[in-house]
């Protein structure tokens, strides 16, 4: 808060407080020329008539007494940039103590993952249930409470791994985030072939994960222009045989798994329109050792062998 800001608001509040103090006084006594308390010639419309007596004392006290509060409250917990009596509390100051308080009381109970291999943790039924409680908290909003994901949110729970899917690579996920972005290419593949060249690169992308579609001799024709088009404009990212680069983050074209859906109308709304998706990274809000806890509990949905399936079921029982 600026020194400006910080008078105006002091200002504003001793001006609150004095004009208090000015209106009580004002109606708490009666003024030269007023009725008698006990007198009823007071008139409102035409026929009602009241008394006029000053407020109640015990009335006018507590109004002081309030006063008298504020007053206090103001110095001992401070005004604009004056930090007060209380040696500068704040609401922030007294959160970041209660904050520092559970993180410890956090670090207890996670410290025996700490640094731990996620595959590693997958096999404790502990482990998995608080990665689930963490998972729930912070991730099912993106990628559904079972992680099974959404359009445009990635399914966790099959094979496919677009950045990925050792343990660390995993981990490195969680922690720093991901960025992603297929470029437009509809302007530029348009120029290249034609007004039919996007449709033909849509046909070939889709023969790489159903190769039945080139037994359509119609189909085989667009997917060899697409095939052309696609080896000038796609393949830096998507490599020549379409299976894509994790280092990249660049989708595997032939694995039938497609991120915003696999139509013939999506596949072409985004080779024109292009993507971008970005998953946040969590490690300055749940930090590292959290992070594997729930990086386990990912690494357990695909169900990577029996020891962690075991695990997964050990873990559903002991939260139900």
């Amino acid at each position: 808060m600026t020194a400006a800001w910080s008078w105006y608001v002091i200002a504003l509040v001793v001006i609150n407080i004095v004009g208090c103090v000015w209106l009580l006084r004002a109606n708490s006594k009666s003024r030269p020329g007023d009725p008698p308390p006990d007198a009823t010639g007071h008139v409102w419309d035409a026929n009602l008539t009241e008394y006029n007596k000053p407020l109640p004392m015990w009335w006018i006290m507590m109004f002081y007494i309030t006063i008298v509060f504020s007053i206090g409250y103001l110095a001992w917990y401070g005004l604009g940039t004056f930090g007060g009596l209380s040696q500068g509390w704040t609401s922030q100051s007294e959160w970041a103590e209660a904050q520092r308080e559970s993180d410890a009381k956090l670090a207890v109970t996670f410290a025996p993952y700490a640094g731990k291999p996620i595959d590693e943790l997958a096999k404790d039924p502990t482990a998995v249930a608080l990665g689930r409680s963490i998972f729930a908290n912070n991730c099912s909003q993106c990628h559904g409470s079972s992680g099974q994901g959404a359009i445009g949110y990635p399914n966790l729970t099959d094979a496919y791994w677009q950045w990925g899917g050792t343990p660390d690579d995993i981990l490195v996920t969680i922690l720093d985030g991901r960025q992603a972005a297929m470029v437009p290419w509809g302007e530029t593949l348009t120029s290249m072939g034609g007004e039919s060249a996007v449709d033909d690169v849509v046909t070939f992308v889709r023969s790489l994960s159903n190769p039945k579609l080139l037994e359509n001799s119609t189909l085989a024709a667009q997917a060899s222009k697409g095939k052309s088009l696609y080896g000038q404009t796609c393949v830096a990212c998507h490599m020549e045989d379409g299976k894509g680069n994790t280092l990249l983050g660049s989708v595997d074209l032939t694995s039938n798994t497609w991120l915003y859906g696999g139509s013939p109308e999506v596949i072409k709304y985004t080779i024109v329109h292009g993507r971008t998706g970005q998953m946040p990274g969590w490690s300055g809000m749940i930090g590292e050792t959290r992070s594997r806890v729930v990086g386990a509990y990912v690494w357990s949905l695909s169900r990577h062998d029996d020891q962690t399936a075991s695990a997964v079921s050990e873990a559903d029982s002991s939260t139900q």
